[in-house]
């Protein structure tokens, strides 16, 4: 099982996209962590402006995963690219990405609220 962390705050709805994508691109089992910055101020310096962050075990980061072809090419390095699922993503046979993050939210609801950083 892979383990992946998010770095993340409340109310990042492009962090809500990319857990979207990753249920949905992702091959096989994985841990996501996430990884609340706006409590750290080293972490709100160094994720501040690019969350969301996915991080591998290894260290490798990913910015802006809500875009699903740098989320796809990023797993796709990693060996863990579900290339059925991405070739469906593309032709337009999954459902809207808005559909992806409610489904999410059913089954891993966030914490109410919104928090600024800066």
């Amino acid at each position: 099982m892979r383990h992946l962390t998010l770095y993340t705050t409340l109310g990042c709805h492009l962090c809500e996209r990319l857990e979207a994508l990753l249920a949905r691109l992702h091959r096989g089992e994985y841990r996501l962590d996430r990884v609340e910055i706006s409590e750290d101020e080293t972490l709100v310096e160094r994720y501040g402006v690019r969350i969301p962050v996915l991080m591998d075990e290894t260290g490798d980061e990913l910015d802006m995963g809500f875009e699903p072809p740098r989320l796809a090419n990023w797993l796709a390095e990693h060996g863990c690219l579900d290339e059925a699922a991405w070739r469906r993503l593309q032709a337009g046979a999954l459902e809207p990405l808005e559909e992806l993050t409610k489904e999410r939210e059913a089954v891993s609801p966030r914490p109410a609220g919104r928090r600024y950083l800066g």
